[in-house]
């Protein structure tokens, strides 16, 4: 893990989102409010594994019998954060610790003894908390073959680039209304058939307080499941808010480090930054993309996309790389290409 920076070195939006923190923190501890470990889903290969998880504070005796409310958007956003949390992490066979950061999220890689490729689990301890369990996406070293793709507007209808649809989708709205992108849950289902033991990855720049309303949107829908790699809400060290371009790009860097064997299928959509993003990543890792799908908007999503509809790309071409470069409306139209491309 990274160190956390001293207090000067902070942002000043920063700072007073500490302080806030603190102040409550105190006050929900004092009133008997508990630690409570949101275990998110990791990945690994057959000697590490990237454990990633939050702590945060929960009330105590819930009623019990309670019926659940319906689940929007804005009550994963009021959770307190435990700032500097010890975490014990008991993975394949190793004991390991591990501190939270400010905003209580702990990810950090862990060294473990020969893990299993495909699901594994790692347990994770809190003074104070229940034990939790968190999966694992262990990729086989024999793999050749992965998928990463986009969620917002590529497997979910969100319209996340207009600020306003935005706000509504991620604080207002139920998740139970929340619509599937046709045909790309099959498609994903097609794709991890058809390449035995291809890992799913699901990257976005949504945030990690969002992970259990989007798992649970997959999973309903029938995507395969996987990591998802989320980046931190609010102000950061350095900035008052996060760069969702720049962590798409750190990120994609990462997996190619941490899996330069595997060649991936990056899937997105043309009404954010992802052709531009993955055309760069193609261009300086040709070795690590096989190939590239966009979801192509309608002109009505386009629109609430915060952009303005443009004339159709080709349905197939060749990417910086020379990878093949597919452009269809849907899942379907996608898969149709892909085979036609020998992708699949």
């Amino acid at each position: 893990m990274s160190t956390t920076p001293t207090a000067h070195a902070l942002h000043r939006a920063a700072r007073i989102e500490d302080a806030v923190n603190e102040f409550v923190a105190r006050r929900l501890c004092r009133r008997g409010w508990r630690p409570l470990i949101l275990a998110y889903t990791g990945y690994g290969a057959s000697a590490w594994a990237r454990v990633m998880a939050r702590v945060v504070l929960t009330p105590p005796d819930p009623r019990p019998g309670r019926r659940p409310a319906k689940v929007r958007g804005w009550r994963s956003f009021t959770a307190r954060p435990v700032n500097g949390a010890s975490v014990v992490i008991e993975a394949g066979g190793r004991r390991h610790e591990a501190l939270a950061d400010r905003g209580g999220y702990v990810d950090c890689v862990v060294d473990g003894d020969d893990f299993t490729p495909g699901w594994a689990t790692v347990r994770l301890r809190v003074e104070g908390a229940e034990p939790v369990q968190a999966s694992v996406r262990v990729v086989d070293p024999a793999v050749r073959f992965g998928i990463l793709s986009d969620i917002d507007d590529t497997v979910m209808v969100t319209a996340l680039p207009r600020p306003l649809l935005a706000a509504w989708n991620t604080f207002v709205l139920d998740e139970h209304a929340r619509a599937a992108v046709p045909g790309m849950a099959v498609l994903f289902e097609r794709l991890t058939t058809a390449r035995a033991g291809a890992p799913m990855f699901y990257l976005s720049t949504g945030a990690w307080n969002v992970a259990p309303a989007l798992t649970r949107f997959l999973s309903r829908h029938l995507y395969p499941p996987g990591p998802l790699l989320l980046t931190d809400w609010g102000p950061t060290k350095d900035r008052w808010f996060r760069s969702g371009r720049e962590h798409k790009r750190s990120t994609l860097a990462r997996l190619a480090r941490e899996f330069p064997h595997v060649r991936w299928l990056l899937v997105g959509d043309d009404g954010q930054h992802d052709q531009e993003i993955y055309a760069d990543f193609a261009a300086a890792h040709p070795e690590n993309v096989a190939a590239v799908a966009i979801r192509r908007l309608s002109p009505t999503q386009a629109v609430l996309a915060g952009g303005l509809p443009t004339a159709a790309n080709t349905d197939r071409s060749a990417g910086p790389g020379g990878q093949p470069w597919v452009c269809a409306p849907d899942g379907a139209g996608l898969w149709r290409l892909l085979r036609e491309a020998g992708v699949v």
